[in-house]
């Protein structure tokens, strides 16, 4: 028993410094997986813009077809730009050693990205690239200072600075406990617009990490009605045997 506390302890230390490490996450986000629309936009996002650099091999894209409800011939014209095989995983069309020259380091596979860091991790560090001309690409990210990733969105939401509050350490936190920081020159979208992106693609991330989660809860829910339905006939059933000796 010891032990146990110990181990736990542990463990909960652990995690208080992985919770601390660095600064808090400007942003939070609630993913919404259910919302199919939403996830959809989300794939076809994530293939115009991120797929060039990034993979996602443990996704198939049949299993996006299937489960986000897409009809294939769609997903082969407007989601597949490295294979005509339906059947195949997400590769990028980028070679991993010239990537890894161009950028310091070959980009990540993103399948699992939101299980390992968080869906608060991925939309705040979507949300928070900013002009630092002292950087190799002219763009820094206070989610991931020194990032190697240019900012690929960048026509959408257009740049961020930091302000000189902010620049000098002090706390200048936006409307909403946001970023911090300001809008120097507007991309296509609004700023709202751009944070409904970004939930959009967050939300594919979300999904790609763990596609079977939707229908295991549903069918959590309906094991739970069937438990809760035999419950009660069970109880019936015994004040049925027992209502003679009592």
């Amino acid at each position: 028993m010891k032990r146990l506390i110990i181990a736990l302890a542990g463990l909960t230390l652990s995690a208080a410094a992985l919770a601390n490490e660095g600064e808090a996450l400007p942003f939070s986000f609630k993913p919404d997986t259910g919302n199919l629309a939403s996830v959809q936009r989300g794939a076809r996002d994530f293939m115009a813009y991120c797929s060039g650099c990034h993979s996602m091999k443990h996704l198939r894209y049949s299993r996006i077809a299937q489960d986000l409800q897409i009809p294939e011939d769609l997903v082969k014209a407007n989601l597949m730009f490295t294979t005509e095989k339906i059947g195949d995983h997400i590769q990028t069309s980028m070679p991993a050693d010239q990537s890894k020259q161009w950028f310091g380091q070959t980009p990540p596979d993103l399948t699992v990205e939101t299980r390992i860091r968080g869906a608060d991790w991925v939309y705040s560090y979507l949300n928070s690239f900013y002009v630092d001309d002292s950087r190799p690409l002219g763009v820094n990210n206070l989610v991931l200072p020194g990032a190697s990733m240019p900012h690929v969105l960048w026509e959408l939401q257009g740049w961020q600075v930091k302000p000189a509050a902010k620049a000098e350490g002090a706390a200048a936190e936006g409307e909403h406990g946001g970023s911090g920081l300001e809008l120097a020159q507007p991309g296509k979208l609004s700023p709202d617009e751009y944070q409904k992106f970004t939930a959009d693609l967050t939300n594919f991330m979300v999904y790609a990490a763990e596609p079977g989660r939707a229908g295991r809860i549903s069918l959590g829910g309906k094991v739970i009605l069937y438990l809760l339905v035999l419950t009660a006939l069970f109880y019936a059933l015994k004040k049925e045997y027992w209502k003679d000796i009592h």
